[in-house]
C-alpha cells in the first residue's frame, strides 16, 4: 500500500544534528525574498545581493475547511478520490517520530469497523480497486480509484477508513513493525542512494521539524502505543485540514455525498505547526559509513524560492536543463556519465524531489514551506568520488556564469513543452496538482509553466540563475565504505585525477584539469563522519 522511496526521509538525532483548484479564491503567496550571493563572476557581472541569513517561514495557503476541488469528466468511466490532509512529519510529537505516517498506515491498512485487513483487500481486488495512503512533512494524502460500477460499494470502504477505522492491536502492531525494519533494515542495508538524500536533509534542517524521518526513528516508533495512534488520528485528520479531491463522472449527488460522510470527521484538532526560520549554514559534509561498493552523493542548500516566485519558472527550466530527473539529455548525465563513464545518473531539482512510484516524475501533494535545491550523483566508485563532485560543481558554476546556449535552450524548451504534459496524464495526478495550485496559490500551474516556457529567452533564464543559484551555499553529503579516508580528502582537497579505459578527445582531457583541483566550498571544521548502523536511532 505504499512505498519506502515514495517517503521524504531525514536523519534521527543519533547524526548529532541538534490543472487547477474549481474553488480556490486565494491570492499568491507574498514574493520571499531572492537567496543571492555573489559567486566569482566575470568583471562585468552586475553584484548580486548578499545571501540571507535565514530562509524565512511564509506558510501556505490555508483552504476552507473540506474545500472541493472537482475535475469532472463524464466521458471517463474510472473515479478518482484524493484527500488530502494537511498534516504531516512535522506534527509528529517530540520523542514519536513516526507517529502521522504510522496512523495514516494504520487507517489505510488496519481494516474497517467491518471488514478486517485481510477482508478489506478482499474486497478491493474484485474491484480493481485502488486504496493508498502516503505521508510527507507537512501533508498526508488518502487516495483512491474505481470504475464506476463499484463506485457505492468502494466509497463505503474508503469513507469507513478514516470514519471507522478497526484499530486492531495486532494490526498495530504488525504495521509497526514494518515501520521499524524499515528504518532498521531497509536503508541501513539497502539503499545508499536514499541514504545520501537521508544525510542531506539532516544537514540542511538540522534543528527543524522537517529534519526527523517521515517514517519515524527507531525509539520513536517503539515509544508508541494503539492510544497514541487513535488520538493523533482525531488531532490531525480534521475537517479544517482537509481538502477533497474528486474527478472522472462526478455528478452533484457525489459531491454532496461525500462531504455529507466526511462531516463526521472531527471539526478541529491539533493548532498548526508553526514552522521557525532554517538557517542557512554552508560549506558543512556528512560522510555516512556503510559497508557499500559504491559511493553516494548528495547535495543542495534550503531556499526561499518555490512555487508562485517569478523566478521559480526559470531556474526549474536551467535545472532541467542541468539534469531532468531520469532523463539523459541533461548536461551532468551527458558530462558525467555519457562522456566520462562515471556513475549511473545525474540530475539537478528547483524544489524538492520525490519520485512517484512506478513513473518518472515528481510525487504531488508534498508541498512545503521551506525548500531546497539540490543535485543528486547516482553512485560512483569510491576512487572517482571526489572527481564527479567536483565535476558537479564545475557545471553548476559554468551553468551560473555562462547560461545555456541558444541552440540548447531551444532543445530543452520544446523537450519540457512535451514532457509536461506527461506529468499530468492520469486524474490522480491532475488533481495533485490542483490541490497543490490552492496551497501555493498558484493556479493553472503547468498552464503557467507552459506559458512562462514560450517567453523565456537564454538572458531571462540567466538573469534568475544568478539570482537564486549559489554553488557556494552547497552542503553535502556522501555514503561510502571508507568515510574517514573520504573526509580527510573533502578536509585536505589534494587534486583528484581520473583515468580513463579508453582514449578521449583533448577538449575534455583539459576540462578535467580544471575540475580535478576545483575547490570545494567545504569548511575542513564542518565535515562529519557517522556509522549508518546508527541512524535514525533515536
Amino acid at each position: 500500500m505504499r512505498s519506502l522511496i515514495s517517503r521524504s526521509l531525514a536523519l534521527s538525532a543519533a547524526l548529532c544534528l541538534g490543472g487547477c483548484a474549481t474553488t480556490s479564491q486565494t491570492a499568491p503567496p507574498p514574493e520571499a525574498p531572492a537567496p543571492q550571493a555573489p559567486q566569482q563572476e566575470q568583471a562585468q557581472a552586475p553584484a548580486q545581493p548578499q545571501a540571507p541569513a535565514t530562509v524565512p517561514t511564509v506558510p501556505l495557503h490555508r483552504p476552507a475547511p473540506m474545500q472541493l476541488v472537482v475535475q469532472a469528466n463524464p466521458a471517463s468511466p474510472i473515479v478518482s478520490f484524493r484527500l488530502v490532509f494537511h498534516a504531516g512529519s512535522v506534527d509528529d510529537p517530540k520523542g514519536k517520530e513516526g507517529l502521522t505516517a504510522l496512523t495514516a498506515d494504520v487507517l489505510s491498512e488496519g481494516g474497517t469497523r467491518n471488514l478486517t485487513s485481510a477482508q478489506l483487500l478482499e474486497a478491493l481486488f474484485p474491484m480493481a480497486a485502488e486504496l493508498n495512503a502516503s505521508t510527507d512533512k507537512e501533508l498526508t494524502v488518502f487516495s483512491g480509484r474505481v470504475h464506476k460500477d463499484h463506485l457505492a460499494r468502494f466509497l463505503d470502504i474508503f469513507t469507513d477508513v478514516l470514519l471507522a477505522p478497526r484499530l486492531s492491536p495486532q494490526e498495530f502492531e504488525r504495521l509497526r513493525a514494518r515501520a521499524l525494519s524499515d528504518v532498521r533494515n531497509g536503508l541501513r542495508s539497502e539503499n545508499d542512494e536514499m541514504l545520501g538524500k537521508v544525510a542531506l536533509d539532516a544537514l540542511l534542517y538540522q534543528g527543524h521539524p522537517y529534519a526527523h524521518f517521515v517514517g519515524g526513528t527507531e525509539k520513536g516508533l517503539e515509544s508508541i502505543t494503539l492510544e497514541d495512534v487513535k488520538a493523533h488520528a482525531a488531532r490531525v485528520f480534521t475537517q479544517d485540514r482537509l481538502v477533497i479531491g474528486l474527478a472522472g463522472p462526478v455528478d452533484e449527488a457525489l459531491q454532496k455525498t461525500v462531504v455529507s460522510r466526511l462531516s463526521a470527521l472531527p471539526a478541529t484538532g491539533a493548532p498548526r505547526v508553526e514552522l521557525p526560520p532554517v538557517p542557512t549554514t554552508a560549506g558543512r559534509a556528512l560522510v555516512v559509513q556503510k559497508p557499500t561498493l559504491s559511493t553516494a552523493v548528495s547535495l543542495g542548500y534550503v531556499t526561499p524560492l518555490r512555487r508562485g516566485d517569478p523566478d521559480f519558472f526559470p531556474v526549474s527550466f536551467a535545472l532541467s536543463y542541468l539534469g531532468e530527473h531520469r532523463q539523459s539529455s541533461g548536461v551532468l548525465f551527458g558530462e558525467l556519465r555519457e562522456k566520462r563513464g562515471l556513475n549511473y545518473g545525474d540530475y539537478a531539482y528547483a524544489e524538492h524531489f520525490i519520485e512517484q512510484p512506478g513513473t518518472t516524475y515528481n510525487r504531488t501533494n508534498i508541498a512545503r514551506t521551506q525548500q531546497d535545491i539540490t543535485v543528486w550523483i547516482r553512485p560512483v566508485v569510491p576512487g572517482n568520488g571526489m572527481f564527479a563532485t567536483r565535476g558537479a560543481l564545475y557545471f553548476l558554476d559554468r551553468l551560473v556564469k555562462q547560461g545555456i546556449p541558444q541552440d540548447q535552450f531551444e532543445l530543452r524548451r520544446g523537450f519540457l513543452l512535451g514532457y509536461s504534459r506527461l506529468w499530468e496524464q492520469t486524474d490522480q495526478r491532475r488533481l495533485g496538482y490542483a490541490i497543490d495550485s490552492l496551497l501555493y496559490g498558484t493556479p493553472d500551474f503547468l498552464e503557467q509553466y507552459r506559458a512562462a516556457l514560450a517567453k523565456m529567452t537564454p538572458e531571462s533564464v540567466q538573469a534568475a540563475v544568478r539570482r537564486q543559484i549559489r554553488p557556494e551555499a552547497l552542503n553535502f553529503a556522501f555514503v561510502t565504505q571508507d568515510a574517514d579516508g573520504l573526509a580527510k580528502l573533502l578536509k585536505e582537497q589534494p587534486p583528484s585525477p581520473i583515468s580513463y579505459a579508453s582514449p578521449k578527445p583533448p577538449e575534455l582531457l583539459s576540462e578535467d584539469k580544471a575540475i580535478i583541483s576545483l575547490p570545494l566550498p567545504i569548511r575542513a571544521d564542518a565535515v562529519q563522519v557517522v556509522p549508518a548502523q546508527t541512524f535514525m536511532e533515536k
